[in-house]
């Protein structure tokens, strides 16, 4: 187990050792809080769209299921009519100049594995940029859109925001509630009370907290060839090599599980760069990754390597908040 991983198990299960962070954790709070509070009294430069900005992030370190909310919401403000775009920080990706529009053909090296995930998957105009006002600017410059979305950047303070949605492993939740290093938390746990919307993934109801999403799966597709098969593919009880560099690998694991698959873990930190070499298995059976996985894995694919199309699904209830937030922020259709 890597350190990163050590750490990220420690903050979700608890470690005595800890304690000796919280002196680094008091110098994070003191700054992500003066970061804020300049943004609410306005101070410094802070970019305002012309278009309402939507901004789906996190509190906490690790996945969430941000990428299919992305994705879902993509697709239902297309059914309302609006031409929406999307704006990412491009983690890891090394493009020529910035902003940088991803374009499907491009590589992850890049645009980023989320961001070429996103435009693959739905065609979305996606600008990425560590200056999100920049990357909305640009977009805006290139596109008419009626919507922003930020994937992520819910602490990105130089970026006007009009409405906030903030993910949660339901299963891990906040974890031992402190603030890097010392534990998961981006931001004190306070800020929620400022969002807009609590949505926790892997939750079975709706509660006075938040929404409720899950993520389904939906069908398994084919690495080289590009096909779609249904999950019943594979025959209950099918083992297999199961490959996930995202933040919580172990919800994938789980969910292969539920499939009543029989996966073999190979767990790869976040964003995680693959070969060959690294995913030669032993003994020789399917490979079955993420889709975010699958876009770095696509020009060296061997014939049995598959990934899981997942969606997300949200609450009823959420859903009719969200169209209501949409009619409030978006003048009326002529």
């Amino acid at each position: 187990m890597s350190l990163s991983e050590r750490l990220l198990a420690a903050w979700y299960t608890g470690h005595p050792a800890l304690t000796l962070l919280r002196p680094f954790e008091c110098l994070y709070r003191a700054v992500v809080q003066r970061r804020r509070a300049r943004f609410l009294a306005g101070a410094g430069e802070i970019y305002r769209a012309p278009v309402p900005v939507v901004v789906v992030g996190n509190i906490t370190v690790g996945g969430t299921g941000k990428t299919p909310l992305i994705l879902w919401l993509i697709e239902h403000c297309r059914q309302r009519g609006l031409r929406v775009g999307v704006v990412s920080r491009g983690y890891g990706a090394k493009p020529t100049h910035l902003p940088w529009r991803v374009q499907a053909e491009q590589s992850p090296g890049i645009a980023g594995d989320e961001p070429l995930l996103i435009v693959q998957r739905s065609g979305v105009p996606l600008m990425i940029d560590p200056d999100r006002g920049r990357a909305v600017a640009a977009l805006l410059a290139a596109e008419p859109l009626d919507l922003i979305l930020s994937d992520d950047g819910l602490q990105h303070y130089r970026l006007a925001r009009d409405l906030e949605l903030v993910l949660i492993d339901a299963a891990r939740g906040l974890g031992n509630g402190r603030c890097l290093p010392a534990g998961p938390l981006r931001e004190p746990a306070e800020r929620l009370l400022s969002v807009d919307a609590l949505l926790y993934n892997g939750a079975d109801n709706d509660s006075p907290e938040g929404y409720a999403f899950g993520l389904r799966p939906r069908a398994l597709v084919n690495l080289r060839s590009g096909e779609q098969h249904p999950l019943t593919h594979f025959s209950p009880q099918q083992q297999l090599h199961a490959v996930a560099g995202i933040g919580n690998p172990r919800r994938f694991f789980n969910t292969l599980e539920t499939l009543h698959w029989r996966p073999i873990a190979h767990a790869f930190v976040d964003h995680a760069q693959y070969s060959v070499e690294l995913l030669n298995f032993s003994p020789a059976l399917p490979v079955v990754m993420t889709e975010k996985d699958a876009v770095k894995c696509r020009a060296f694919a061997a014939d049995d390597w598959w990934y899981l199309v997942v969606d997300a699904e949200p609450s009823a209830a959420f859903i009719a908040w969200f169209d209501g937030q949409l009619t409030a922020l978006l003048p009326p259709a002529r």
